[in-house]
């Protein structure tokens, strides 16, 4: 992730200085002024992810820095320093879309914690316009994903995408099988062609081998015209084979032989049609256990599982939790025509403290229905469903955790139920924030 770039804007030689110092320790990339008029034209030139500027300057103020700012920068958040106590003239500043009014003497420590929370507000509004650039385009598989493993499989998926191999995804219900089957398929050679998909475990034997291999007129007694099969429909594209599991043993055999010699055998014809197909497979039954108990044969299991990729439960990836639901939010906001801008943050605590059986099928679920039910701006708890939330329970394995291993680990918790909002944070471990930032610096986690 590349430095936030912050510019320092004073006519003090000595702060310019303290606060650069400050700013680079803390591991920020960082451009100073000590004139405003210089300063102005330092944010006509460029874009500054942050702006700490003085109030009172001899050429340029510091409301004046602001307004050229946000004028020309809408999500340059921007944090006034003065020695000015007056409430009216803080006001003014955070009217005029100041992030933060800070008087003079300040502590390095509270100061560094509203650097941060800043810079997180800053990313957050990026990342919402973001996803309401993706909603809006309406084109292409959109996969979120913040969480180390979840990306780890992304990137394993767009590289077997571009082979031509077959692939099982595996992963419990809900937690986007067939998203990533698509996903697959648009970053390959294929994307042009056609993308089918199927659940094997909604038909019976019968009415699987007609979708699968089509028929002839006449195959059967209702057979009045001919019926192209799914396999043969996704020529040259993708077939997505989901539940495969739930196939019988003679279907197996069937696909097997598609697999194996590229041709299928319409229901009622003599001749056999060549295919050229690729397939992907699913399911969220145990397929190793299944295939050493002979459920699932063992020579069709090598043929589909030339690569696997397994899908973690919502539950093991809760960073992707506020992501997923900002996403739907947007999405169901748009399709209801409401206009719900964010999710409280005790709303997005009980979210992401939740284990969700049914998966990020069950988290849109949630958010299509608090939408639906929402009046105002935003989500409120009240607009959840009753939701039994995990509490924290320390690392127990091995000898006894100490009690600075265990405060680390709990304050670790803690920032990710308030989605790093260090705030808030503070808050619900009851102290200041100056002191979450000693103890974020005394275990290396500032």
């Amino acid at each position: 992730m590349e430095k936030a770039a912050i510019l320092v804007v004073a006519d003090e030689q000595v702060a310019v200085k303290n606060l650069k110092n400050f700013l680079q320790k803390e591991g920020y990339t960082v451009t100073t002024s000590q004139s405003g008029a210089r300063g102005l034209q330092l944010v006509a030139e460029q874009e500054f992810d942050l702006i700490l500027t003085a109030l009172r300057m001899s050429n340029v103020d510091g409301m004046e820095i602001l307004r050229q700012a946000k004028s020309r920068w809408a999500d340059t958040e921007v944090i006034m320093i003065s020695s000015c106590q007056k409430v009216a003239v803080a006001v003014e500043a955070i009217k005029k879309g100041a992030y933060q009014y800070m008087t003079k003497p300040y502590d390095h420590g509270e100061l560094g914690l509203v650097v941060q929370e800043a810079l997180l507000r800053r990313q957050r509004r990026l990342e919402n316009n973001h996803l309401r650039e993706l909603i809006a385009q309406g084109e292409g598989v959109t996969i979120l994903a913040e969480d180390p493993d979840m990306l780890k499989i992304m990137s394993m998926a767009r590289d077997v995408a571009r082979s031509d191999c077959s692939v099982m995804i595996t992963g419990e219900s809900g937690t986007g099988k067939e998203l990533l089957a698509r996903y697959i398929h648009e970053n390959s050679l294929r994307f042009s062609g056609p993308f089918k998909a199927v659940n094997c475990g909604v038909f019976s034997e019968e009415l699987l081998a007609n979708e699968l291999f089509g028929h002839e007129k006449g195959a059967f007694t209702s057979a009045d015209r001919k019926k192209i099969g799914l396999i043969e429909s996704a020529v040259d594209g993708t077939l997505f084979l989901d539940e495969i599991t739930e196939m019988s043993p003679s279907m197996q055999v069937k696909l097997l032989r598609v697999l194996q010699e590229k041709e299928l055998q319409p229901v009622g014809s003599t001749e056999p049609v060549q295919v050229n197909v690729r397939f992907l497979a699913a399911t969220n039954r145990d397929i190793i256990k299944m295939v050493k108990s002979g459920e699932f044969r063992q020579d069709l299991y090598f043929r589909i599982n030339v690569m696997n990729l397994h899908l973690p439960p919502l539950s093991a990836r809760r960073k992707d939790v506020r992501i997923l639901a900002r996403y739907f939010l947007d999405r169901y906001s748009r399709e209801m025509n409401k206009d719900i801008r964010e999710i409280a943050p005790e709303a997005m605590r009980i979210l992401q403290g939740y284990d969700f059986p049914g998966n990020v099928r069950e988290l849109e679920n949630i958010l299509e229905r608090a939408v639906v039910l929402a009046r105002g701006e935003r989500i409120e708890v009240e607009q959840l469903p009753d939701m039994e939330v995990n509490t924290f329970r320390p690392p127990v394995e091995g000898n006894i955790p100490s009690l600075e291993e265990q405060e680390r680990s709990y304050i670790e918790w803690v920032l990710e139920q308030t989605a790093g909002n260090k705030s808030k944070a503070a808050e619900a471990l009851g102290i200041d924030r100056v002191s979450l930032w000693r103890k974020l610096k005394k275990y290396a986690m500032a």
